[in-house]
Formats: C-alpha cells, sequence, structure tokens
C-alpha cells in the first residue's frame, strides 16, 4: 500500500527545515518548532491539518511582526519549492489578513514555488472586489504560475478548499479573468480556465453555454479550453451542448443500430472486476453534417449504481469518441472494478449497465452484484 501523502510532513522534514529557517534568522527556535509541531495528536492529523500546524507552529517561532516574519521566508522561499511547502501561502493566509496588500505580494511570489490557490480564497470572501480587482491584473502577469492564481484561486468550487458561495450565486465577476486566459499559451493556465467554466456549468450552465459559443471557432487553445470546460454538461447529454460539438442525437438515433452491451459474468462480488463489451453499426449518414456522411459518436458506459437505500444513481464512463462513417462497425470492451472508493461505496442488488450513443440510452443489460462475504458466484 502507498504511503499517505501525509507522511511527508515527519520529523526528518521538520528538523531539515528549522535549520534552514534559523539559517535565515538565528533567533529562530528549532527545538521549540519541531516540539510544537509534534506535539499532541500529530500522528492522528490528515494532511492539511498537519501543514495548518506547522503553519502555527511557524508563526509562534517568527517575529510576531508580519512584515518582519515574511522577511525570512522570502530569504529562504527559493529553497522552498514544491507541494510540501504549501504552509508558505498558508501562513499568509493565517497571519496575514489584517494587511491585505503585503499579503497579495507574497501569494504572488509564493504561487510559483507550491500554489497559493487555497489561501487567496478567504481573502476573496473578505474583500471580493478588491481581491478579484488584484486577481484580474494577475491575469495579465508574465508568470504563468501567477496567471494561473488568477483562474484557479476564484473557482467556485475548488476542490479541498471551501465554496466561494457568492460566485456560486453569480459567476460574472469571474468571467473578466477567464475572458483574459481564454487563449493562454500555457497548458497550466488553460487546464485552469477549463477547470473553472466546468465549476459555473455545474450552477450556471446557460452561461457556459453562451461562452462556449462565443469562443468557440476562434482558437485552437479557446477551443480546447471550451470542450474540456463543457465536460460535465456533455456528460449530462445537454442537448444544446451536444449539438455544439457536433454530437447530434438525431444521427445516432437514425444511423446506429445493432448496439449492444454485454457483461462477463454476469455476477460480481463487491471487490470484484467485470469485463463490459459493446458494440454498435453505423448503417448510413445522409444527414450528417460531417465529411463524406461520417457522424461523430461519443460511446458511453452508464452505470446504475443501486445505493444504500435501494434506489439508484447513475455515473457515466466514456467509451469512445469516434468520426465513423456508413458501414463502420464499432466495438470495444472496458474492465469495471467493484471495489469501494473514498468517493464510492457499492451496495449489492440488481445494477442494470447502459451503451449510451450521444447521449441516448441504445442498448442495455443487468448483472447481479452481491455482497463481499457471500459465497463464490457460479
Amino acid at each position: 500500500m502507498a504511503e499517505p501523502l501525509k507522511a511527508m510532513y515527519d520529523e526528518p522534514f521538520l528538523r531539515q527545515f528549522a535549520a534552514l529557517v534559523h539559517s535565515a534568522w538565528t533567533p529562530f527556535d528549532q527545538e521549540r518548532f519541531v516540539a510544537l509541531a509534534l506535539d499532541g495528536e500529530w500522528e492522528q492529523l490528515e494532511l492539511k491539518a498537519r501543514m495548518r500546524r506547522i503553519t502555527v507552529s511557524l508563526g509562534a517561532c517568527l517575529p510576531a511582526a508580519y512584515s518582519e516574519a515574511l522577511d525570512i521566508l522570502y530569504a529562504i522561499d527559493e529553497r522552498c519549492a514544491g507541494f510540501p511547502y504549501l504552509f508558505f501561502p498558508d501562513f499568509v493566509e493565517v497571519y496575514g489578513r489584517d494587511d491585505w496588500a503585503r499579503s497579495m505580494d507574497a501569494l504572488a511570489r509564493f504561487t510559483g514555488k507550491s500554489t497559493a490557490e487555497f489561501a487567496i480564497r478567504p481573502f476573496i470572501l473578505a474583500e471580493p472586489e478588491k481581491t478579484m480587482a488584484r486577481m484580474l491584473e494577475w491575469a495579465d502577469s508574465e508568470d504563468e504560475h501567477i496567471r494561473r492564481l488568477a483562474s484557479e484561486g476564484c473557482r467556485p468550487r475548488l476542490p479541498w478548499a471551501p465554496a466561494l458561495p457568492e460566485f456560486k450565486r453569480d459567476p460574472s465577476p469571474i468571467v473578466p479573468i477567464l475572458e483574459k486566459l481564454k487563449a493562454d499559451a500555457s497548458l497550466y493556465v488553460r487546464k485552469s480556465v477549463a477547470n473553472n467554466l466546468n465549476d459555473i456549468a455545474k450552477d450556471h450552465p446557460e452561461l457556459v453555454l453562451a461562452i462556449a459559443r462565443r469562443w468557440s471557432g476562434r482558437d485552437e487553445r479557446t477551443d480546447w479550453i471550451v470542450r474540456r470546460g463543457c465536460r460535465t454538461l456533455i456528460k449530462a447529454a445537454d442537448p444544446a451542448v451536444m449539438a455544439l460539438f457536433g454530437y447530434a442525437d438525431e444521427a445516432a438515433s437514425a444511423n446506429v443500430t445493432q448496439a449492444a452491451v454485454d457483461v462477463t459474468p454476469g455476477e460480481a462480488r463487491i471487490g470484484e472486476t467485470t469485463e463490459i463489451r459493446y458494440a454498435a453499426q453505423v448503417e448510413a449518414a445522409e444527414d450528417a453534417e460531417a465529411e463524406q456522411g461520417a457522424i461523430k459518436l461519443r460511446l458511453e458506459l452508464g452505470v446504475d449504481y443501486v445505493k444504500a437505500n435501494g434506489s439508484v444513481s447513475r455515473k457515466k464512463f466514456l467509451l469512445k469518441e469516434t468520426l465513423a462513417g456508413p458501414g463502420t462497425r464499432i466495438a470495444g470492451a472496458k474492465r469495471l472494478s467493484w471495489a469501494d472508493l473514498t468517493t464510492r461505496k457499492h451496495y449489492p442488488g440488481a445494477h442494470r449497465l447502459w451503451l449510451l450513443v450521444n447521449g441516448r440510452e441504445t442498448a442495455q443489460t443487468e448483472m447481479l452484484l452481491r455482497g463481499a462475504d457471500e459465497g463464490d458466484v457460479p
């Protein structure tokens, strides 16, 4: 089993970092810092809690004046790059709330060495207009890390971070930043813009559709963002979005035949894996707009997972995207794991499996999932 990520914060790491701080500021009490960090329930703390413990321990051992503490961190930050040093921007979040201007400079400086996407959010919540104005300026930065912070920091639903309720209700303050970055030269930045759009789509699909229509076809970088930013809407088979990307339901209905989905074996236990096979035939496509009568197809596997209360919840898995002409036979297989995840727990019962073509249910089958402790499946 892989070692948990929190294990990177161990005593050797703390002592090495303490020595580095001491080299920049000799009054730094290395032993006190390490003792404070490891005190109490350290072993039980998870990743973010350990990071925050380091931040608070550092704050207790650095000068009380925020500006003086930052100067010490500035003296060593070039040697503190990478994910473990997320406590640099976290220090700004904890101790810099009352010094907005200096904190903005610090977050812009630290973000390229780890990331300040989490630490910026309390500043947005406290002073949204002022902070978003600064982030709009960051969108023009020559540094790709700062440009990414401008987008990533204001995502309404950023994972591992508190949501931004005001932007979930009204994402309009975000859009000017995304407009500036919609054809950014950096893939690192473009991924963030796409993820921000995808966040917005979960609450305001009509806004993202309007943006997608406005942006599409102007630049290949922007087209990549639009495609990735609309992935939730595509999964939901939103008709307008499917049409925008050329996945015509009418063409699939008229021209895709002999669709089939099959599971082997037809029974499994929780924790096991089964193989799903699928197939479909493209007959004719006179009405399709693509070249030589070909139609654009998106094949997905829909799994109706049984929930604890007996209801079902569908999850879709992309199988294949292709441009297929008349006479094309599409077939393939996918291995489906029934192991429990942190995001999904499996329950015994009959599970229905669907082959979806351009969002339309075209074939189905059923398999029985048994409990992990039940007898052998024949």
